[in-house]
């Protein structure tokens, strides 16, 4: 009896080991079947430079403006691309939405199920968007929002039709001279829309816009926020930031590391030159040119923190008053009522000329996942210091430690050697987005660069655009960077 018995336990757990290798087994098999490949798809060469640091990211060309896709030969892939937005279909496909600023147009791209781009259209074009730059984008998604899909892009510069445009990611492409904005958002000159994780306030919609105003005399960038009830982007109040604290004039009075009282003022116009009057009117903070905004990753607790680039500007009426080189700030929101009393924080001042961001130059976009900010400059041309001579830069922000490091620099000396464009004509590093969840593969981005110099004719003609520049644009896949 004793013999048998442990026979039998014997056995049994060979069985569960069996159980637990094969269960094993299937993991791998459906991690191993995922057909995405992240590999080099375009014809262009690699112009992304990781640092020593960052050795072990790879850096993949996926489509750039000289490509030919297969089922579309006629596309291109135009001139200055922005800000994207990355879905899975059924079908195991891909759309990419992605805005092409200079030629004032959305472009919706497919890739197959490797993630290869095969087919480009225009489902909003320049006809659409009176000939105003479609700067950065951001999607909504049921997943992040409880509604949509939905893609928000801002109306910068050129054309009259300055606010925030919503996109039905897969409209027919036949009624791209058609667009629909969204006029309780009011007309800013508009960088940006995006719209932060529903588990911040379950019960409302919030969208943060950002303002790149030019002014050389006066920071004239706000911050502005909508609040509407859950999945309304028409209907609800228009605010803007306004620090508190009496001693804060302008925007360089406060000092990085340090925090300062905020709420967020009603604001009734939504003409352009009406609104900046009354939030200046109001109190409102302003930025010397407001970029791109987005929200933290992970818990409700950090849905309620946003991040904001100012680019900075460099004008003799402004000093003293806006930022030169740039700044990074962060808005802790309340967490009852975005509307009510919270935080700003400067957490990466650009013109501390011997301080953790002494080498920036110009940030223009942001992306933020649960623990890192990841920031891409547009250099402004302002070569002052040798910390600031450099190409454009893509740079982790480590949110829990405040560590800054650079992941890479665009290498336009090899360009300009190879044929693309020029060393005099700084590229910007743009519309970087995290797609790992999205592809099912973990540390995985888009990040795109506009080529300044690059100059080939590169306007898609169904963008209907008389061209800016006709300057390439890059896209390019990245795998290996922590989230």
């Amino acid at each position: 009896m004793k013999n048998y018995l442990q026979l039998s336990l014997i056995a049994l757990v060979l069985v569960m080991f069996t159980r637990c290798k094969n269960d094993d087994d299937n993991t791998v098999e459906q991690q191993s079947s995922n057909p995405v490949d992240l590999k080099t798809h375009s014809v262009s060469p690699n112009f992304l430079k990781t640092t020593s640091e960052f050795s072990d990211v790879n850096v993949y060309p996926l489509m750039t403006s000289e490509d030919m896709l297969p089922e579309s030969p006629a596309f291109v892939y135009g001139s200055m691309a922005d800000g994207a937005g990355l879905i899975k279909n059924e079908d195991n496909t891909y759309t990419l939405i992605n805005n092409i600023e200079a030629d004032f147009a959305i472009a919706r791209i497919t890739l197959d199920e490797t993630f290869k781009p095969i087919k480009g259209e225009h489902i909003l074009n320049a006809t659409a968007t009176a000939n105003t730059a479609q700067c950065s984008g951001s999607l909504i998604t049921p997943e992040e929002h409880g509604f949509g899909p939905l893609y928000l892009s801002g109306g910068e510069w050129g054309g009259a039709s300055k606010g925030v445009f919503v996109t039905d990611p897969f409209r027919d492409k036949d009624a791209a001279s058609f667009a629909q904005m969204l006029p309780a958002m009011g007309q800013w000159s508009t960088e940006n829309a995006v719209a932060i994780g529903q588990n911040a306030y379950p019960e409302k919609t919030v969208v943060f816009i950002g303002d790149d105003h030019s002014n050389n005399e006066t920071p004239s960038g706000q911050l502005g926020m909508y609040v509407g009830s859950k999945g309304d982007l028409f209907g609800g109040q228009l605010f803007a930031l306004r620090v508190t604290d009496s001693s804060i004039d302008f925007e360089v009075d406060m000092q990085e590391g340090q925090s300062y009282p905020i709420d967020f003022v009603a604001l009734q116009e939504t003409q352009i030159d009406l609104l900046d009057t009354e939030a200046k009117t109001k109190g409102a903070m302003g930025f010397s040119r407001l970029e791109d905004i987005d929200w933290r990753r992970g818990s409700a607790t950090n849905n309620r923190e946003i991040y904001f680039c100012v680019t900075g500007r460099k004008k003799p009426g402004l000093v003293g008053k806006g930022t030169t080189y740039g700044r990074i700030y962060k808005v802790t929101l309340n967490e009852n009522d975005p509307t009510a009393a919270g935080t700003i924080t400067c957490i990466l001042d650009g013109d501390k000329v011997n301080g953790i961001a002494k080498a920036f130059h110009s940030p223009d976009n942001i992306l933020v996942t649960e623990n890192y900010a990841y920031i891409q400059e547009d250099p402004n041309g302002y070569f002052d210091t040798a910390d600031k001579t450099h190409y454009a830069r893509l740079y982790q922000y480590n949110l829990a430690t405040g560590e800054l490091k650079t992941v890479l620099e665009c290498d336009q000396a090899a360009a300009e050697a190879q044929g693309y464009g020029t060393t005099n004509s700084s590229w910007e590093i743009t519309g970087m987005i995290d797609i790992s969840d999205t592809v099912g593969i973990d540390e995985t981005f888009l990040v795109i660069t506009q080529n300044h110099g690059w100059e080939a004719g590169f306007t898609d003609p169904e963008a209907n655009a008389s061209p800016w520049t006709g300057q390439g644009s890059m896209i390019f896949t990245i795998n290996g960077l922590e989230r």
